[in-house]
């Protein structure tokens, strides 16, 4: 367990925090897969084929079968336990840095270091993952045959060989701007959220019930998928896009593809996915929040029992 000079009082290490944030999006993946193929589905439909959530899982359903809802969970639940993992340990690490003398930590500090983590995440852990993931996600049809990508490892390679290195990190710049903003409202609210619903300080020893974190992290989570729908439409278009295909690359950059959407489709294809976002994206954060303050707040009460500022 660290202690934190600054503060006098022990913190929960960076390294329990990755464990703890990497056991929750394990159950985060099983639960909620079918909700993030339905959203990319309707990200990627140009034509209007889908109506909504329900009529694009429907048709999936009949086209497909119940296991397509399921495509790409082997990477989506890989990249979920790698990013929560570095999300929870890297702003752990930019909160320290952060503190002031006194072990405070701003609002400002608090936004600054969940933005930090955000870009982290995004560089090292999510734009390669979720270019594999959104190429499974996009082939359609049950003849599995005359899919280009095979599985997640052939998918990788596949973009390697055709693309190189540089067509894994396609889209890297909105991914960099939606997790940042992402993970910047993030933690600022689900700090706030604990304060006023629950009387719930850091370092405090006190211990949520698994209810209480749902809480507290699904209304936190709400305003990020509003402030980036723009940025992860972007996100999916670019990483869609292959240079091998037919229609060769459409969207030139970020900036291109912020400008060719809203002008070829309405200002509300920035928005597309958003239902779906919200019905994945704050529910994912509730079960994450349940399972990582359960294992964070353990360790917290422990630390502080053996500094001997909490009874046993």
């Amino acid at each position: 367990m660290a202690e934190d000079k600054k503060a006098g009082h022990p913190h929960v290490s960076p390294a329990i925090k990755g464990f703890a944030g990497s056991i929750g999006g394990v159950a985060e993946a099983c639960c909620l897969q079918p909700m993030d193929v339905i959203k990319t589905r309707l990200q990627l439909d140009k034509m209007g084929k889908y109506k909504g959530i329900l009529d694009c899982g429907r048709q999936i359903y009949t086209e497909e079968g119940v296991g397509a809802l399921w495509k790409g969970l082997t990477p989506f639940a890989t990249h979920l336990t790698l990013k929560y993992a570095l999300r929870m340990g890297s702003n752990s690490v930019y909160q320290s840095a952060l503190r002031d003398e006194n072990g405070k930590l701003t609002d400002g500090r608090r936004m600054l270091a969940g933005f930090m983590a955000g870009i982290t995440e995004a560089l090292i852990i999510v734009t390669p993952f979720e270019v594999v993931k959104i190429r499974l996600q996009q082939q359609k049809g049950l003849a599995k045959e005359s899919f280009k990508y095979k599985g997640p490892i052939h998918c990788a390679t596949t973009v390697l060989r055709e693309e190189g290195i540089r067509g894994m990190w396609s889209g890297a710049t909105p991914t960099i701007m939606r997790n940042g903003t992402n993970q910047m409202c993030l933690f600022w609210a689900k700090n706030n959220a604990d304060k006023l619903l629950w009387g719930k300080h850091e370092g405090d020893g006190k211990m949520l019930t698994p209810v209480q974190s749902m809480t507290s992290g699904f209304l936190a989570a709400v305003l990020g998928p509003i402030a980036t729908g723009p940025f992860d439409v972007a996100k999916t278009r670019m990483m869609a896009q292959t240079k091998a295909s037919a229609e060769g690359v459409r969207y030139k950059g970020f900036f291109d593809a912020l400008w060719r959407i809203p002008a070829e489709e309405g200002v509300m294809a920035m928005w597309k996915g958003l239902l779906p976002r919200l019905l994945r994206i704050p529910p994912g954060q509730a079960i994450v929040w349940a399972v990582s303050d359960q294992i964070t707040g353990y360790f917290e009460r422990q630390a502080l029992v053996a500094s001997g500022q909490l009874a046993a």
